[in-house]
């Protein structure tokens, strides 16, 4: 008897943690929420509680953000509007992916990114046509070797690469 409790018990906790999201009240929201999704106020009540839920939490993190945030923001939804549904799709399976990267290899993607960011836009348009020019085949090779260096070992090929460009960095 005791057994079928404990089992009923974490049955209906696992259904309470599973339980769909709640709809969030237009009247629950923060003032900057409201004033950040102001043009959703008439149909927010039609929205799934999921989305609901997500759009306030986008509200708050709007409401932190300071005018260059911002600035950046508006002009990454400007982009997301003008893809496809493909384009949206293929971006949302990246990001899915990306996710499920353990959280080092993701830190090494991250500092990559940045590592192409802080790059001349000269210096990342030679890497892009380097890349472009490799066959699927040498892309897959590059990948594994980096992918196999610890971190000091990638350090020295990059800087290795840095000292073979003209100018040489």
């Amino acid at each position: 008897m005791k057994t079928s409790l404990w089992l009923m018990a974490l049955l209906a906790a696992g259904w309470l943690m599973a339980s769909p999201a709640e709809a969030e009240p237009w009247d629950d929201l923060s003032p900057d929420q409201q004033q950040a999704l102001q043009g959703l106020q008439q149909r927010w009540d039609s929205l799934p509680a999921e989305r609901q839920q997500r759009l306030a939490a986008g509200a708050e993190r709007w409401s932190t953000m300071d005018a260059e945030q911002k600035k950046q923001a508006r002009e990454r939804f400007r982009r997301w509007r003008h893809l496809d549904q493909e384009q949206r799709q293929q971006l949302r399976d990246r990001y899915r992916d990306f996710k499920s990267l353990p959280p080092a290899e993701q830190e090494r993607i991250r500092k990559n990114f940045q590592r192409f960011r802080e790059m001349s836009p000269e210096q990342r348009d030679r890497l892009r046509e380097r890349w472009q020019k490799m066959t699927p085949e040498q892309r897959d090779r590059v990948r594994d070797r980096m992918r196999n260096l610890s971190p000091a070992q990638r350090q020295q090929v990059i800087d290795r690469a840095r000292s073979n460009r003209p100018g040489g960095g």
